[in-house]
């Protein structure tokens, strides 16, 4: 591959990794802000409704963006960890959206995978941009 062509694939997936970060922080906004509002205007929640499927759409959206983002950077720094971590964290989201939903501990694991995923996504983006390359 080509210094340009590298340069190009490293634009784009800073991009990706932007977008996959931003999605973790609206999964956690939602989480943990949007129940605190309805919690606190009632007359809201009536208003707004939020559907189930919700979850399970910003699930099918952080899956592909996450993952590609993680496997892209492993390729440019053969780091594992930043794809593990990120693994859990999706997996923690999965089991959230999927499996807890409308349980009682459905909030906190959502929240737990949320943060878990942007902290691998940091620290793919690190890695990244590191000088020197890390196992």
């Amino acid at each position: 591959m080509s210094h340009g062509q590298d340069l190009v694939d490293a634009r784009a997936t800073d991009w990706l990794e932007r977008v996959a970060v931003s999605a973790s922080a609206v999964c956690l906004v939602h989480c943990v802000g949007l129940p605190l509002l309805l919690a606190a205007l009632p007359a809201l929640a009536a208003v707004v409704a939020v559907p189930e499927s919700f979850h399970v759409w910003v699930l099918a959206f952080a899956v592909p963006a996450s993952g590609i983002a993680l496997l892209f950077g492993y390729r440019s720094h053969r780091a594992r960890l930043p794809l593990l971590v990120g693994g859990s964290g999706l997996a923690l989201l999965a089991l959230g959206a999927l499996v807890l939903l409308g349980g009682p501990f459905e909030t906190s694991v959502t929240i737990i995978g949320s943060l878990t995923l942007a902290i691998s996504h940091v620290m793919n983006w690190r890695r990244r941009h590191s000088r020197y390359r890390h196992d």
